[in-house]
């Protein structure tokens, strides 16, 4: 449950989203934030344009200009370029297209006369606006600055490219490469900033078409035309490819560096890409991004991996006396330092985020199974078809075709070899970049809210952490950008860990440990499982039941016995379990009575039916009590009752910190829903509180810059600035 601030009056969306980790089965590294179902609007400030919006809102300007927009329209189109021009401070700009355009309208008079009156009318009010701006200080470019400042990391740290100075990279037989704290480091600071290395925006899910009279033309939206295909940037008005029907972009910059990069050759190959998967995606795009320029570098990486040098080589070439040699100077360098090199370093012992890095990551190719090995073999193989037979063409083709297209010159089989290494990579390092993504109705305050995966990433730095089921970082995303922050206190000398997708907080550690060697071929060692192994027979309180007679916790296996010594009651698990089945049946009819938003009424009844019977078989932080106090709190939150909307939100909070601590960046996003209920009612004290604290835990796990911090500031703003009596609290 979520309610995102907004400082508009009318009650609209608001189109902020972030990236932060996200749930889903073990298939990628991520982590994720509780359910977000809500989402409320209700304040008396302007909404201000951003930035970012004008500037795109001028590119799509240029762009209609350039491929021939209709002249009997291109007055209003004018007039909305002066607004833009306005609004980013370029008066002078703004009064030249302004004079263009009434000398335009003069010379041919297009518009009917009702038209031509509107348009006048607003030609008049921007004048009268440039005047009022010429007027006043200039203050848009401090606006622009704080639109897209973005943190730095601060002095480079000379080990590990994009890592702050707190970090340093070690070794250990056991370990591997991991990243060790250099100094105390404070909850929040800033460890590691780095821009993925390749990115693939997954296809998504597509929403169910219905047929019927009206539905002549399939008009579904997936993350492929909301996302620009290189940066994630989301975005209304993509620009699409030329020559494909699929891969679209936020502006033709965009288009152009992905072109030259890699999509000249993804291009032809689209549809098999979609057939094949992300992985192979990711796979092909790290061999083009490299280019193979030195092939013969790449070839002999691949051979010393394999132990085949003499079967791998190329014809009439033999640069093993090169690698030997490369080897010893590197291994002669090093040994003056006095450590063993380290996989994926430099010369100078330096890490950084290129494909040498990228290559050096684990393929546990030993650990697949042959039938994994064989399906990437095929996958690489289907690929190898198609890029040898635009190779061929290549060759005929003109040198300003093949400048475009440097991948083609690769040797085809060095290729697939690579390709074949990173998508064994990929089970072990891929890591999923995600998103939050908004549905449900214009006249509805009360929305749904979902995690989603936006693309999958190769994050060379980001997967020097290892594993750890009670991390002590956070990870966000901002469009293809990972960012690390210490989610707590780290010592100096302690080991800097996250998550890959096994939680303590989600998962028991049976299950854990199941995912983990079955994904990542480890056993998990962590003092999270090793701490659990100790106490299995404990159930955790947000799935254990209670007694129906003194309302003890139960406990046992196949029949449960309640822990008060005074009571007999006793019931079996599979009886509990089909009653829990059951509940959660009415708890998601009631959603969706809710969701259909005439029903609201009847869903709290059913709500209130549903917490009554489970206070009579459940613990008080069951994770279903927490989903149906989350469900209440969103239908009074919808009918505008904003005291009782806060109560129930007050007893998820007690759930949720139950279950993932007083500090996490789950119990930061509940008290960012009690914040937002807290300010619609007008609460001031209450929702100043609220607000502190969350501006408090999600400033550590999300930093200043992340929408929710900058809501929550908003609304402390607004609540001081605010003339009006404190009233009672909600």
């Amino acid at each position: 449950m979520m309610l995102p601030f907004s400082t508009e009056k009318k009650e609209t969306k608001n189109s902020k989203k972030r990236t932060t980790q996200a749930p889903q089965c073990c298939t990628l590294r991520e982590c994720r934030i509780p359910g977000l179902t809500l989402k409320i609007f209700h304040c008396a400030m302007p909404i201000a344009l951003q930035p970012s919006s004008i500037w795109a809102c001028l590119k799509d300007i240029v762009r209609a200009d350039v491929h021939g927009y209709p002249e009997r329209l291109q007055p209003k189109m004018m007039l909305r370029k002066i607004e833009c021009l306005v609004n980013l401070g370029r008066l002078q700009e703004a009064r030249q297209t302004i004079t263009d355009l009434e000398s335009s309208l003069a010379a041919k008079p297009t518009l009917v006369p009702s038209s031509h009156q509107i348009l006048q009318r607003n030609l008049h009010h921007l004048k009268m606006k440039i005047q009022e701006k010429e007027s006043l200080p200039e203050t848009f470019p401090a606006a622009l600055t704080r639109a897209f400042e973005d943190m730095a990391l601060g002095e480079e740290n000379k080990e590990i490219s994009g890592a702050s100075l707190s970090v340093s990279l070690h070794m250990d037989p056991l370990k591997g490469r991991h990243l060790v704290a250099t100094k105390d480091i404070l909850p929040g600071e800033l460890l590691v900033k780095e821009d993925a290395f390749v990115s693939v925006l997954n296809p998504g899910e597509m929403p169910p078409l219905h047929h019927g009279l009206e539905t002549k033309w399939d008009t579904r939206v997936t993350n492929g035309d909301l996302y620009c295909h290189r940066c994630l940037k989301h975005t209304l008005a993509t620009v699409p490819c030329g020559g494909c029907s699929y891969a679209r972009y936020c502006s033709q910059e965009c288009m152009q560096e992905a072109w030259e990069c890699y999509h000249s050759t993804e291009c032809p190959l689209g549809g098999l890409l979609l057939v094949l998967g992300v992985f192979c995606h990711v796979a092909l795009r790290m061999t083009l991004l490299t280019r193979f320029e030195d092939v013969d570098r790449v070839v002999r990486m691949l051979c010393d991996e394999t132990g085949h040098r003499d079967t791998c080589l190329p014809e009439n070439k033999n640069p093993v006396k090169t690698f030997r040699y490369t080897d010893q100077r590197e291994s002669e360098e090093n040994s003056k330092i006095g450590e063993p090199p380290v996989p994926g370093c430099n010369v100078n012992g330096k890490y950084e985020s290129n494909y040498n890095a990228v290559f050096s990551l684990l393929p546990h190719t030993e650990k697949h199974s042959p039938e994994h090995r064989f399906i990437c073999a095929i996958s690489v193989s289907a690929l190898c078809r198609p890029l040898k037979t635009a190779s061929m063409q290549a060759q005929t083709m003109s040198s300003k075709w093949k400048a475009v297209s440097p991948g083609l010159c690769a040797d085809l089989t060095t290729w697939g070899l690579a390709m074949l290494r990173h998508m064994l990579q990929l089970q072990c390092n891929a890591q999923a970049i995600t998103s939050i993504q908004h549905t449900g109705s214009e006249e509805s305050i009360v929305t749904n809210s979902r995690q989603v995966r936006l693309a999958t990433g190769i994050f060379p730095v980001v997967s020097l952490l290892n594993h750890s089921c009670s991390p002590n970082t956070s990870v966000s995303f901002t469009g293809t950008v990972a960012t690390i922050r210490a989610a707590q206190h780290i010592r100096k000398g302690q080991e800097i860990v996250h998550c890959y997708g096994p939680h303590q907080s989600r998962m028991g550690v049976a299950e854990r440990q199941q995912k983990l060697r079955s994904q990542y071929f480890f056993d998990c060692s962590c003092p999270a499982c090793h701490t659990e192994t100790l106490r299995a027979a404990v159930e955790p309180r947000w799935e254990a039941f209670c007694c129906n007679a003194c309302s003890a916790l139960m406990q046992g296996n196949d029949v449960l016995s309640c822990s008060n010594e005074s009571c007999r009651e006793s019931v079996s698990r599979a009886h509990l379990a089909s009653r829990l089945q059951d509940l959660q049946q009415q708890v998601c009819e009631a959603q969706k009575l809710l969701r259909n938003g005439k029903l609201v009424e009847q869903a709290v009844q059913q709500l209130l039916g549903c917490r009554e019977a489970a206070e009579s078989f459940l613990s008080a932080e069951h994770t279903m009590v927490g989903e149906i106090e989350d469900g209440l709190a969103q239908a009074h939150a919808a009918l505008g009752d904003w005291r009782k909307s806060a109560a129930h939100i007050q007893k998820s909070v007690h759930v949720v910190e139950a279950r993932h601590g007083p500090s996490s960046v789950e119990i930061g996003h509940e008290l960012f829903k009690l914040a937002q209920v807290l300010f619609n009612g007008l609460a001031v004290p209450e929702a100043l509180s609220a607000i502190w604290k969350a501006e408090k835990i999600l400033l550590v796990h999300c930093g200043p810059e992340s929408p929710e911090v900058q809501e929550l500031r908003e609304m402390k703003s607004c609540l001081l600035d605010l003339s009006i009596p404190v009233g009672p609290s909600v």
